[in-house]
């Protein structure tokens, strides 16, 4: 377990470094290697049947459909766990994780490959807001469910699902061209360390009341 646990470890530092090489090549106005080989994809798509499907995959990482999602969920774990500790950490992990996406944004000031006002595409692009809040939402939903199942075959089925629907509201944003490639890869890496933070403060403080 530990093995496994240092490797991830690894492999978060090195995407971090690979991260910080981005924005200072971002900052420094240049264009990123990997957005360059990766535009053909997105020309080729414009317009088609696949676009259509991720245009509509993309709404279910937007602002208008996660906040009512995120006070029905908070509503649910409220019930389910008859605690406020599971709910509170969900809304605000949620809500935070936005707040921390826009910030991160207006600090690096990356223009956005087009404008697409009806995908909730405005404003600047790195990282994508969409692949970073959608993994602190729906990882923290993930990890509520697992804490309730009893079923092998459940938590798996649980976890398999929900971490497909994120890879694909997070890429959807580049196959609409609302986003670089590399927008979205660094809004997982954000979400994913905010996840764990969370994860891991939720349990701290669980232990602390226990």
């Amino acid at each position: 377990m530990w093995g496994r646990r240092r490797y991830f470890v690894l492999f978060l530092l090195i995407a971090l470094l690979t991260i910080g090489i981005w924005v200072f090549r971002i900052i420094s106005g240049e264009t990123l290697y990997v957005d360059q080989l990766t535009r053909g994809l997105v020309e080729i798509v414009d317009g088609s049947a696949v676009f259509t499907f991720f245009h509509w995959v993309t709404e279910l990482g937007s602002v208008t459909f996660l906040t009512p999602l995120t006070i029905l969920v908070t509503l649910v774990l409220l019930s389910v766990f008859r605690d406020w500790l599971p709910a509170l950490i969900f809304a605000l992990g949620t809500l935070s994780s936005h707040r921390l996406n826009i910030l991160i944004k207006h600090l690096v000031e990356r223009e956005r490959p087009s404008i697409f006002v009806a995908a909730n595409a405005e404003g600047f692009s790195f990282p994508s807001g969409h692949a970073m809040v959608s993994m602190v939402c729906y990882g923290l939903l993930a990890y509520f469910l697992v804490k309730k199942m009893t079923s092998l075959r459940g938590v798996l089925t649980a976890q398999i699902s929900l971490a497909l629907l994120v890879f694909l509201i997070g890429i959807s944003r580049y196959v609409i061209n609302v986003h670089y490639l590399t927008d979205v890869l660094a809004g997982f890496v954000f979400g994913l360390i905010y996840l764990i933070g969370l994860i891991y403060f939720y349990e701290w403080l669980q232990s602390s009341r226990g």
